[in-house]
């Protein structure tokens, strides 16, 4: 009797934006309905904020001030908490999160949190 195997997971794409813009829309993602933030890396510099989110999303992504990669799996298990790379961290670590975060839903925070912002500097 043949054995069936489960296809191979594919990698997650990782979108990067600036930290501050990062860090509200984890905010806002946070406070959504539902937890819909999955993993979220952080650089040592706390410059930039990395959200895993689905293979595939790198094809279509064309959010302004982010880009979004293909991981080809570089150094990324969502199995164990460690860090994938030298000078990075996890901020929310895999298994705190959802396993990766929808990427219509991270465009709405990232534009959210981008208006945030600009509205918060114009006010200084």
């Amino acid at each position: 009797m043949p054995q069936s195997s489960a296809p191979p997971q594919q990698a997650p794409d990782l979108v990067t934006v600036p930290a501050r813009q990062g860090l509200e829309a984890v905010d806002i993602l946070r406070r959504g309905a539902a937890d819909c933030v999955g993993p979220v890396l952080h650089d040592d510099g706390c410059d930039t904020l990395g959200f895993l989110v689905p293979p595939g999303t790198a094809d279509a992504w064309d959010v302004p001030g982010s880009t979004c990669t293909q991981t080809k799996g570089r150094g990324m298990s969502l199995v164990t908490p460690e860090p994938p790379g030298e000078g990075t961290d996890w901020l929310l670590p895999p298994g705190d999160a959802e396993v990766a975060t929808d990427p219509a839903v991270l465009r709405e925070a990232l534009g959210e949190a981008a208006r945030l912002i600009e509205a918060a500097d114009n006010c200084q």
